[in-house]
């Protein structure tokens, strides 16, 4: 039995069916995302997008979807469906469908009348293109499929309406065609696995709607083309390949590769593996290294969340050797940036004051998994270079100050994680000393004396472990009130709001509390932030308390972080609480966990959004697809059960 099923009662109900998105991606950057009954509901939205690398990597709806349809004895079925101006769909092609299934692949049953068929998608890796396999299943008698093709040759961030500028023309390749409809975008080249008829008759959908967009505030209503449609017949037991690519590509291979591609899957039979194979979608490789991109669809790379990710989706996942190819493509940005030089990689956002003190972390993870002296000798100098860089003041966004903690601006721009941002300017401006920051700090302190060690200097060991020290007694001077911790310090304002920022303090391996500190910080976090889906961004006591990230870009920036549940700070409480409680916690943590379960079969078919709302029923929000919110997922769950094995 399929661990992710869907029968037809659930997928004729459009109300739920239209909210389910399945998601397919290569590791170059390009993807597939609808909507389970093949109705694209966003501009992101796609069955061909793909990075384009003269167009900074931005992404382009090649392809938006194919219109099949089954004629038999005269009589014509279409399955296609899209939502058209006023929230009418035609022609209604999801009455057809049987079943859905997600284990290996993404496959789609379909019954009209007599006739059987399939539909399986999958990606060929590294390249950008994917595969559709039909399969007759029942037919008594020869059954006409014939496919429409949708383009759009748009970004993601735009839509496009009947003009007179493209060019609708096409040229014949094998078993299929090629064309672009506008210059300076890549070809797009359909074929079969057959020789199949080609007839040219183009034609225009006007006003297709996509309604989450509208949702979000945003331009709704698009024009997309079809330059004719593909014609074939099968009888039963029939298959037939069709590619989608930006090359021509030989059809003979059409079928080798798809089972190439199936033979080194995963099987989603479980909450784990469904998890493990979401968390792979986020490796991409390029042509200057390997990076992990921040979530599907509209995020790229970024420092903060690619060192976040990085062990949950690499040591969690079994897949060590990937935290050495990202680190190996992160390291030069990196060290681009101590030397104040110009960022030219695929990593943005390394500036950010907590980015280097996350990579420290994830470096952290690596001695954890391995050993201290291995981790010196591969990624030792990086660590002191980064300490020294800012213990020297030589950051240009982290004052070191007199007192050991360090000192952000966030006025101007987000110094954190908590990054919305409202007419360029943050909508939560953390300001001064931050908890989570000065956490990291002192912990990056520590772990450099045990390198240093490592390494043989002595000289450096005194002077961080004397460094740390202060930092400790400072940071409880300044954030400790007695029952939690401050979210920020600045001159005028000690930060009462009770944030999950304070759970690092207990998380990481070495904490500046002492236990019955980290006692008091666990119990408020479990009290007041904790949810099925994660931690709370705020309290509901707080008078700012925004739980529903719903509204247009404006209002979605203010609540992005005041009340909405983030799942990557479930990593974080797993570590915490276990640190306090050992195995009288594992009960309690595995029904948290249960609970991240609920959502494979909910939102994105198979993986966790970026957020959701604070209260219940946790309606899933944000980006569809979010690495941290998997990787650290998976990471918890590998805690758990490391401590299981290591003590009976």
């Amino acid at each position: 039995m399929s661990y992710l099923k869907f029968d037809k009662s659930q997928l004729i109900n459009l109300e739920k069916s239209l909210s389910k998105d399945m998601l397919r991606v290569n590791r170059t950057g390009a993807y597939s995302v609808t909507t389970l009954p093949d109705c694209n509901t966003s501009k992101y939205d796609g069955l061909l997008v793909v990075p384009i690398a003269e167009l900074n990597y931005d992404n382009y709806v090649l392809l938006s979807s194919i219109d099949e349809t089954v004629i038999q004895h005269g009589a014509e079925f279409n399955m296609g469906l899209h939502r058209f101006q006023g929230c009418n769909y035609s022609p209604k092609g999801h009455k057809y469908i049987r079943e859905f299934t997600m284990e290996t692949v993404a496959r789609t049953t379909y019954r009209v009348g007599g006739v059987v068929f399939s539909k399986e998608r999958v990606f060929i890796s590294n390249e950008s293109r994917i595969l559709i396999k039909y399969k007759v299943i029942e037919a008594q008698s020869e059954v006409t499929l014939r496919f429409r093709p949708i383009v759009a040759f748009r970004s993601v961030n735009e839509l496009t309406h009947e003009n007179n500028r493209i060019n609708g023309g096409h040229e014949d390749v094998q078993n299929g065609i090629s064309m672009a409809l506008y210059e300076g975008l890549p070809r797009l080249f359909m074929q079969y696995s057959r020789k199949i008829e080609f007839i040219d008759q183009p034609y225009w959908y006007k006003n297709i709607e996509y309604w989450r967009e509208q949702e979000r505030g945003y331009d709704y209503l698009e024009d997309l083309y079809s330059p004719g449609f593909f014609e074939i017949t099968l009888e039963e037991d029939d298959e037939l390949i069709f590619s989608a690519g930006t090359s021509e590509a030989n059809p003979q291979h059409f079928n080798d590769q798809y089972k190439a591609e199936l033979a080194g899957r995963t099987s989603r039979l479980d909450f784990f593996n469904t998890l493990k194979n979401a968390g792979n979608q986020f490796w991409q490789t390029r042509a200057k290294g390997d990076y992990i991109i921040a979530g599907y669809p509209w995020f790229k790379c970024r420092a903060r969340d690619e060192f976040i990710s990085l062990p949950g989706l690499s040591f969690a996942s079994k897949n060590d050797a990937l935290f050495d190819k990202v680190m190996e493509s992160a390291l030069p940005a990196v060290k681009a940036f101590l030397k104040g030089k110009e960022n030219t990689s695929q990593i943005s956002e390394i500036e950010d004051p907590d980015a280097l003190l996350w990579m420290i972390w994830a470096i952290q993870k690596y001695a954890d998994r391995y050993d201290i002296k291995k981790t010196a000798k591969k990624y030792g100098d990086i660590v002191m270079n980064v300490v020294n860089f800012i213990r020297e003041n030589r950051h240009p966004f982290i004052t070191w100050h007199e007192n050991g903690l360090l000192w952000v601006s966030g006025y101007d721009k987000p110094a954190s994680w908590m990054n919305g941002t409202a007419w360029g300017r943050p909508t939560l401006p953390r300001n001064g000393y931050l908890v989570e920051i000065n956490a990291l700090w002192y912990n990056a302190l520590r772990f450099a004396s045990e390198i240093a060690a490592s390494q043989l200097d002595n000289y450096m060991v005194d002077l961080l472990n004397y460094q740390a020290e202060f930092a400790k007694t400072s940071f409880n001077n300044t954030f400790w009130n007695g029952n939690y911790l401050y979210d920020y310090v600045s001159d005028n304002d000690r930060n009462l709001e009770v944030r999950p920022n304070m759970i690092f303090a207990v998380s990481l391996t070495h904490s500046p509390l002492d236990r019955k500190q980290q006692k008091k910080v666990v119990d408020i976090v479990t009290r007041e932030l904790l949810t099925p889906r994660g931690l709370r961004t705020l309290s509901p006591k707080s008078g700012q308390y925004k739980p529903i990230y719903v509204g247009n870009e404006i209002e979605r920036s203010y609540n992005y972080h005041n009340g909405t549940v983030w799942p990557w700070l479930i990593g974080a409480f797993t570590e915490a609480y276990l640190k306090l409680n050992a195995r009288s916690g594992l009960f309690f943590l595995e029904r948290i966990l249960a609970g991240f379960e609920t959502e494979m079969g909910q939102a994105c078919i198979g993986t966790l959004n970026e957020l959701y709302d604070g209260n219940p029923p946790y309606t899933p929000r944000g980006a569809m697809s979010f690495a941290m919110s998997v990787a650290e997922t998976l990471r918890a769950m590998s805690v758990l059960k490391a401590f299981e094995a290591n003590n009976g």
